[in-house]
């Protein structure tokens, strides 16, 4: 949902959370969430691992931008697009890439 349409008081399905949609409402179902407080505390960089183990793929970095989104909605932070997370993101996580073929060779 667009983060201006977001209201907290309205968060029944996780489309009604700032910058998710079908797909990646299904991505949480994908990681056995069923509602999105369940989402609540959660860790952006966790989920994203997970995501991208459970789907077999790279996930995009833009993702983990749109999870930030989510739990720091969900700590009480105003909705805001997932853009505004990427530089916090960059810097945070530097790149994602190299992290995740450093975790499939863990797994191996």
């Amino acid at each position: 949902m667009s983060p201006s349409k977001v209201r907290r008081d309205r968060l029944l399905q996780f489309t009604d959370l700032p910058n998710i949609g079908p797909a990646s409402a299904q991505d949480f179902v994908q990681l056995g969430y069923t509602h999105p407080l369940q989402l609540t505390g959660a860790d952006p960089l966790v989920l994203y691992d997970d995501l991208c183990r459970v789907s077999g793929v790279f996930q995009d970095p833009c993702v983990l931008d749109v999870l930030m989104s989510v739990t720091d909605f969900l700590a009480g932070q105003p909705p805001r697009a997932w853009w505004h997370y990427t530089a916090q993101r960059r810097q945070q996580y530097g790149d994602l890439r190299a992290r995740a073929a450093a975790l499939r060779a863990i797994a191996q």
